[in-house]
C-alpha cells in the first residue's frame, strides 16, 4: 500500500472486520467492509471504485502456527478464498471494466521432476498428482490461476510467491528453499500493477529451486528489495495519479 500510494493511486482496501478497516483507513486506503463471498455486495462496490486493477491477495490463514502447522480444514477454507472468492472477484473485476487483475499464487509446488532439470520456472507444470493437504493447496491455486489468466479483456498477472519472512509473518527470517521477503513480495504486487506485462511470475530468492529471472527481466522485480529503499519515492508515477486500485 505504501508503495501504491506514493505512486499516486488510490487504494480501495477490503475487510470483513471494523478493526482491520480501521487499520487501512490509517494506512491512507479507502476502506471497504464487506466478505467476499458477498457476491453482490462485492461487485457493486468494485463498480463504484470504478478501479483500474483488481488484487487478489486474500488468505484465511491464522495469525500464528502457534499451535503447529495447517490442517485440512484451514487448507480448504483457503483454497476457497481462492476459488469461489476469486471467481466473484474476476467477476467483479469485468462488471467493473477493469484493465487488470493481480493474484497471489505460490512458488513451491510444482510437479516433481529429476535433479538434473535446474530451477523450476514459470512455465513448468504444477502437481496436479499431489495427495492430501498439499493437493487442496495446488486445487485453489491452479483455480485462481486459471481465473487470472483466462479472463478476457482482463491482464492477468499472478505472482507465485515463495514462503514470505518478514514483519507480520510466520517467520523472522527465511527458512527453506523458496523465501521471500515481505517487503520484496509487496513490491513485485506495486511492479504488476505499473508493468504492461502479463503471465506468471516466480517471486522468491533464487536458492536453487525455483527461477526467478523472468520477473527479475520483464517486471524489473529485485529480491532484496526493502522498503525503506523506497523512502525517496522511486515508485512514484506522477503520470497515473488517478488510477484506482483495490
Amino acid at each position: 500500500m505504501p508503495q501504491l500510494l506514493a505512486a499516486g493511486h488510490t487504494v480501495f482496501g477490503l475487510s470483513r472486520s471494523p478493526e482491520r478497516a480501521a487499520l487501512l483507513q490509517r494506512l491512507g486506503a479507502v476502506p471497504v467492509i464487506l466478505d467476499i463471498y458477498d457476491r453482490d455486495a462485492l461487485i457493486r462496490a468494485i463498480c463504484d471504485a470504478q478501479p483500474h486493477t483488481v488484487m487478489h491477495q486474500m488468505t484465511d490463514l491464522p495469525q500464528t502456527l502457534a499451535g503447529g502447522g495447517l490442517s485440512e480444514e484451514m487448507l480448504a477454507s483457503n483454497a476457497r478464498v481462492r476459488i469461489e472468492g476469486g471467481s466473484i472477484l474476476v467477476d467483479a473485476a469485468l462488471a467493473a471494466g477493469a484493465d487488470s487483475f493481480v493474484a497471489q499464487s505460490l512458488a513451491w509446488l510444482y510437479a516433481p521432476v529429476p535433479q538434473a532439470h535446474g530451477p523450476y520456472t514459470e512455465q513448468d507444470p504444477l502437481d496436479l498428482q499431489a495427495t492430501g493437504p498439499t493437493a487442496i493447496s495446488v486445487g485453489g491455486v491452479v483455480a485462481l490461476e486459471s481465473l487470472t489468466l483466462h479472463s478476457s479483456p482482463l491482464r492477468g498477472v499472478v505472482l507465485r510467491y515463495g514462503m514470505l519472512y518478514g514483519p507480520g509473518t510466520w517467520s523472522a527470517t527465511a527458512n527453506g528453499n523458496v523465501p521471500v521477503h515481505v517487503d520484496a513480495a509487496a513490491y513485485a504486487a506495486a511492479l504488476a500493477v505499473a508493468s504492461a506485462a502479463s503471465g506468471i511470475f516466480n517471486i522468491a530468492e533464487e536458492r536453487g529451486l525455483v527461477s526467478a529471472e523472468k520477473a527479475r527481466r520483464e517486471l524489473g522485480w529485485q529480491p532484496d528489495y526493502r522498503l525503506a529503499d523506497d523512502a525517496a519515492g522511486a515508485m512514484r508515477r506522477p503520470d497515473a495519479p488517478d488510477q484506482l486500485l483495490r
